[in-house]
């Protein structure tokens, strides 16, 4: 650990990436070597404040020093926490916004979102979906829990226009294939999370 570096300077460079993040109110990349670095002063902490204790072992109270790594390590746990926690209700927040939908964020097309991503992100992506879709399934027939409840729908089928070609769609009328530039008056709940990820247009 340097030491011209004051303690709880990493973690305060996390809070503030996060800060920014919510400011500008995008995901910024994932920082690895500053999370890593930080977990390494956490080691170092503990393997100083473990040496305190054994030092002063047969002092009747602990010496002022393992107060203020105790602090440090305390605070560098909350900055990591705090971190991961703003980047995970990030992608929750951006996942409902596609229709709970995990190919728009994962897939090769959408790079810019999947090169900002941990791989322990990408797994939590994935776990999450599943929980999402097991939960959905008790009760698809009577609730669609993916739907938009922003702005309720005034009718049960819309006409919608297709933007970007997303093959052939089985719905509740049988299978459409749904190709760039056609028009189709279908049922809403049938199609609601193609217009989400903008494959289809609302006319």
């Amino acid at each position: 650990m340097s030491e011209a570096r004051q303690y709880g300077e990493l973690g305060t460079q996390l809070v503030m990436e996060s800060r920014r993040s919510t400011q500008t109110d995008t995901l910024l990349k994932y920082n690895d070597a500053l999370v890593r670095s930080l977990i390494r002063e956490q080691r170092d902490l503990e393997k100083a404040a473990i040496a305190l204790v054994l030092a002063s072992a047969d002092a009747h109270t602990p010496p002022p020093a393992l107060m203020i790594i105790q602090t440090a390590i305390a605070r560098n746990k909350r900055c990591l926490l705090a971190y991961h926690n703003h980047r995970v209700s990030f992608l929750c927040s951006l996942y409902w916004s596609l229709g709970a939908s995990l190919p728009p964020l994962l897939s090769a097309e959408s790079t810019s979102i999947r090169a900002k991503l941990s791989p322990h992100e990408v797994d939590y992506l994935r776990s999450y979906h599943a929980s999402v879709m097991t939960f959905r399934a008790e009760f698809s027939q009577e609730l669609d829990i993916t739907a938009s409840i922003v702005q309720p729908p005034k009718d049960l089928h819309v006409l919608v226009h297709v933007v970007r070609d997303c093959g052939v769609i089985q719905t509740e009328s049988g299978s459409i294939d749904f190709r760039m530039g056609h028009r189709f008056m279908v049922r809403r709940s049938d199609i609601e999370h193609l217009i989400v990820q903008g494959y289809l247009e609302e006319i």
